[in-house]
């Protein structure tokens, strides 16, 4: 029962901020903007965006692979992949990414890793992904300054990037204390152990490189995709635009408290593209192509989903036999 009002109370959370996001948008406007582009061409630049979201799974399967070996639970590359895009159908069906995360934890458990190091893997490869991005952002601060010209869009984006930080920093920091009560208290023994397993497997001279530069590339192809939805609609955003915007819209969209980010991202592209000086109305349809493309990335992982499980439930069939 508990689950279920959760599970509600987020739904009513992304009807209710999707009504308020659309509530001022000018719909004449969008009518005039998507009239500009051809079918074939929105459905060309989707395509595109679709593909660049299958090549993501790739990348962030290849960084979960090298998280899940320092952790005991080693996977195979096809595996690894397979987990990953039932797991972008859950994330469109449950809040956030928190859906995916659960059923990649139960189906690696299932797999042979057991569930202490199925559930080690998930939780330092999101901290993992987490920390990368907040880097970007930071990184990314002068130009964002120039890109962002109101005082209060200013302060939104360190605030935002000052708790993810904050957040990443701790979780690491965590792993370097040496107070023995951290071992035997149970809600900080798995945590200082996923902290010290993130700071092996970030600060290791061979991992540590290769799960930066993945980590980089997943951000990057979320940008990419979001530079699909722009020339699908041909808005006036350009590329350098677009990469400072995206990621602290992302940063926002992963709290868990709508269903796969409808209604947070769209009310934040909203505010984002108004700070940037770019129309409100363009932010409204790219981040509705923006998860559309990924909405279709998790129809194909559902299908890949059951067709698994059906498979699996013939073989206990002829097993049984």
């Amino acid at each position: 029962m508990r689950s279920f009002l959760v599970l509600a109370a987020r739904v009513t959370t992304s009807a209710l901020l999707l009504y308020f996001a659309l509530r001022g948008v000018d719909f004449a406007a969008l009518q005039l903007r998507l009239s500009r582009s051809s079918a074939v061409s929105i459905a060309g630049w989707m395509a595109i965006a679709v593909l660049t979201n299958l090549l993501q799974i790739v990348v962030s399967a290849a960084r979960w692979r090298e998280v899940s070996a320092r952790c005991e639970a080693p996977l195979q590359p096809a595996l690894a992949f397979r987990f990953s895009l039932i797991g972008a159908f859950f994330n469109q069906t449950l809040p956030s990414t928190i859906g995916g995360d659960a059923v990649r934890l139960w189906l690696l458990s299932k797999s042979g890793a057991g569930w202490r190091a199925a559930s080690y893997s998930i939780l330092v490869d999101r901290a993992v992904g987490l920390i990368a991005l907040a880097i970007i952002v930071v990184f990314s601060l002068p130009w964002s300054y120039q890109l962002i010209a109101d005082r209060q869009g200013r302060l939104a984006l360190i605030l935002v990037d000052l708790a993810a930080i904050c957040a990443g920093g701790g979780f690491l920091l965590l792993g370097a204390i040496p107070f023995a009560w951290l071992h035997r208290w149970w809600p900080t023994r798995h945590i200082h152990a996923c902290s010290m397993i993130a700071n092996r497997a970030i600060f290791d001279r061979h991992s540590g490189p290769k799960i930066a530069l993945l980590s980089f590339v997943v951000h990057f192809l979320t940008v990419v995709t979001a530079w699909c939805a722009v020339h699908a609609i041909s808005a006036a955003a350009n590329f350098e635009q677009v990469f400072f915007l995206i990621p602290p819209i992302v940063l926002i969209t992963m709290l868990p408290i709508s269903i796969a980010g409808w209604g947070v991202r769209e009310a934040t592209m909203i505010v984002a593209f108004g700070y940037a000086g770019l129309t409100p109305t363009d932010g409204v349809m790219v981040s509705v192509l923006f998860g559309a493309s990924y909405f279709i990335v998790g129809a194909i992982g559902g299908l890949v989903w059951v067709l698994g499980t059906e498979r699996l439930a013939r073989l206990r069939v002829v097993r049984a036999r």
